[in-house]
């Protein structure tokens, strides 16, 4: 059914596949208590349109890359539709214009059938032969929010029996959506799917038409063949019964009579309120495993956004379905295989007290900013109890000198300053902010903690907003603060105090950010005890240099800029007053619209001089990520690991990432699958066809020496207090210093005085 072009391209296609995980598999079976499933066993892993998540619904690579990253008794699913000629093919939608060019090979050749009693418009299968669809009509990525740069590939749509013989999947499971629509027009989906199954294995059949499994159930041997009933959406009606799904629901002794188990969207388990978080789960699995019904549970995307209770971490809202103590549903049915594979195998029945798998520092960005207000009480809290070795502080000065911990020297970005009292005391200044700011050491300690906290939305243009119910949760910490609650836990292994802006501080206003964090470290004991390890983060050498002589603290160079590479000697020169450096992921991994482009020897050449390498920041957010790590924050940190050797990663997660190093799958002496291989950077680039390619991007330079020199650290300049306490202006409405008018005012009261006395 495939011309040669096409032919040729599944051919590079598949050889691809075989190269973006290059590791040798050997099985890590799931271990653990016995499963809470209906047979005991693990859970299945249902493929959805193959990896539908990533590349084109129901293409061959899209299938083939499905099987190739999950478990090895992955099931692969195909929604099966009808031609004129009643060829079943797997095609995800009743109308071909939703993931296929289509409208563009036929145009105005567009219809409206009634579907499920809904006049809809569109290139329906019954009008077409299979001729007809395979002589130019390729598959497309049909999700808009997915990258489309894969539809030049000439994906072909495919036969069932197609489908099965290129694919070979260890089951199939073919999902019967519309068998009304087709019976009303002639088209027999039951006399399809019985002659199909005689040639083609067919683990399960699932539908949500009542009649259409009642007729065939009695064909089918329950033992090779399940049938199961699909549940739509609660207030839907079911068309045999006419009777709601969620009525149906109430009646699971009938279902048993027809189906071996059930199909439901994953809310009819765990429900979310209005705001999206979790409420208690149902009984739903526990009443269906009393009838002896399977539950598998649906709706499960990489990238859409679920119920704020996982953080963005699709792997644990897989494992909330899977390993809850409560129950275990028996299959999960995703788009993005490979995670609930990862869960299954790799991260269910793990104990909060289980051994590191991976030698792995795990350091907060402002605390676990993902889930509470940056730097409050509360995100610094959150990382001790997930699992950080390291919480960080981010320190900045008060007006009245004090040192607290702040995500920047900006009070807007993570306060609602802007909307406070204090909104007119924005201000430009050049050598700090390109933009307008209210600035820390313009208000007081008491004023600062006035402030509301504000959580961190980094990616809101995406309309991903973080946890709504803590936006404004928690309080800030002066520094002494924040490091007498690291001293008293009983699980982290040290704190790191970021530093910047302190030569402005110094010679602007008055403040010696390097002389107070000193200060408080002496205070505290740190410069005593040895249970805690200090880092000592800074963009600036000169900063750095000023603790390099007090060998209990870990010096940590941050390379702001994306580099490709690092002279040796400007390496050297790090090596003068750095143990280790912190470089973002794309100087790691570079990326061109989102794809990885390659592998750069950074790391290496950092390691090779005996320094740590941190990467920063890993979020959970997927579109923090590049498309090759499938949307999942797991896999990008196991590829930068793994893949790269990173000594430790930067995360406003901390959970995922301290979660991630007890996988069983990369314990010693056992080679990992598949799903916990790393990434081969620049594969799925390869693959994007020439018309899809995105413009090239001028490469990262080169750290050299000149871009680590600075000149020492000026000392600090003792500001004239006008009333006692203020040692800078206060800046008026407009974004300026209100000392030029009051200058002005000066000035003009001394002339009436003058005119007034002559």
């Amino acid at each position: 059914m495939c011309n040669a072009r096409a032919l040729g391209g599944i051919v590079l296609l598949q050889l691809v596949v075989v190269v973006l995980h290059c590791n040798v598999v050997t099985l890590v079976s799931a271990q653990g208590s016995k499963w809470q499933t209906l047979s005991g066993d693990a859970p299945f892993v249902v493929a959805r349109g193959g990896f539908s998540g990533l590349l084109p619904d129901s293409s061959v690579l899209a299938y083939n890359l499905g099987v190739l990253l999950s478990v090895p008794n992955a099931i692969a699913w195909c929604d099966v539709q009808l031609t004129k000629d009643s060829i079943g093919i797997c095609f995800p939608d009743i109308n071909l214009k939703n993931a296929s060019n289509i409208g563009l090979v036929y145009k105005s050749k567009d219809k409206t059938y009634l579907v499920n009693g809904v006049p809809t418009r569109g290139w329906f299968p019954i009008d077409y032969t299979m001729n007809d669809l395979a002589a130019n009509v390729i598959l497309t990525q049909g999700v808009f929010s997915r990258s489309n740069k894969f539809d030049g590939n000439v994906f072909t749509i495919l036969t069932v029996e197609d489908m099965f013989k290129q694919v070979k999947p260890p089951g199939l499971w073919l999902n019967i959506q519309h068998d009304a629509f087709y019976a009303q027009h002639n088209l027999s989906m039951r006399s399809y799917i019985l002659s199909v199954s005689k040639s083609v294995d067919v683990s399960y059949i699932s539908s949500p038409e009542v009649n259409f499994l009642s007729g065939i159930a009695a064909r089918f041997n329950r033992k090779i063949t399940k049938l199961v009933f699909r549940f739509l959406k609660q207030t839907e009606i079911e068309p045999t019964t006419n009777q709601t799904y969620g009525s149906l629901l109430g009646n699971l002794t009938f279902i048993k009579t027809f189906a071996s188990g059930i199909l439901v969207p994953k809310d009819y388990i765990w429900p979310v309120d209005a705001s999206q978080y979790l409420l208690p789960h149902t009984s739903l699995v526990a009443d269906a495993h009393k009838e002896g019904l399977e539950v598998f549970a649906s709706d499960f995307s990489n990238d859409v956004p679920y119920s704020f209770n996982f953080s963005f971490d699709p792997l644990a809202e897989y494992l909330h379905f899977i390993n809850n103590g409560d129950f275990s549903v028996d299959g999960l049915l995703s788009d993005f295989p490979i995670t609930p594979s990862a869960a299954i195998d790799c991260f269910s029945h793990i104990g909060r007290n289980a051994s590191k798998k991976v030698d792995l520092k795990v350091i907060s960005k402002n605390g676990a900013s993902g889930d509470f207000p940056s730097c409050t009480n509360l995100a610094y809290e959150k990382a001790i109890s997930d699992g950080a070795d390291v919480i960080d502080c981010p320190v900045q000065m008060s007006k009245d000198g004090t040192p607290f911990c702040f995500s920047s020297i900006n009070l807007i970005e993570s306060t609602t300053a802007s909307q406070s009292n204090y909104s007119n005391y924005a201000m430009t200044i050049p050598e700090i902010l390109g933009a307008s700011g209210i600035f820390a050491f313009n208000l007081t300690w008491d004023e600062i903690q006035t402030l509301t906290p504000a959580i961190s939305n980094p990616f809101n243009k995406y309309n991903l907003f973080r946890s709504p119910k803590f936006k404004n949760a928690g309080n800030f910490l002066k520094l002494s603060d924040f490091l007498t609650l690291a001293k008293n836990s009983t699980t982290l292994h040290g704190v790191l105090i970021s530093i910047e802006n302190a030569a402005y501080l110094a010679e602007k206003q008055g403040l010696g950010v390097t002389d107070a964090v000193m200060k408080a470290l002496k205070d505290g004991g740190y410069d005593t005890q040895t249970d805690l390890k200090v880092m000592i983060q800074s963009t600036n050498s000169s900063v750095l240099k000023k603790f390099k002589d007090n060998d209990k603290y870990e010096i940590v160079y941050k390379i702001e800029e994306s580099i490709r590479d690092a002279a040796n000697a400007s390496v050297e020169d790090i090596k003068k007053f750095a143990d280790s450096v912190v470089v973002n992921k794309a100087s790691v991994l570079p990326v061109n619209k989102a794809y990885l482009t390659g592998l750069t020897d950074v790391v290496a050449k950092l390691q090779a001089f005996n320094l740590s390498v941190y990467v920063e920041v890993f979020s959970n957010e997927f579109t923090s990520q590049a498309w090759d790590f499938f949307s999942d924050a797991t896999v990008e940190i196991n590829s930068f690991v793994t893949g790269t050797g990173i000594n430790g990663v930067i995360t406003d997660f901390p959970k995922t990432a301290a979660r991630y190093r007890k996988n069983r799958c990369l314990r010693e002496n056992v080679i990992a699958p598949t799903y916990m291989s790393p990434v081969q950077p620049g594969s799925l680039f390869q693959l994007i066809t020439s018309q899809y390619m995105p413009p090239a991007e001028a490469p990262n330079p080169i750290l050299t020496e000149s871009d680590i020199a600075e000149p020492p650290l000026p000392p600090v300049v003792k500001t004239t207090p006008t009333d006692g306490s203020t040692d800078s202006p206060t800046p008026a409405r407009n974004g300026q210093p209100r000392l030029a008018g009051c200058i002005f005012l000066s000035s003009l009261a001394m002339l009436l005085v003058t005119l007034l006395l002559f």
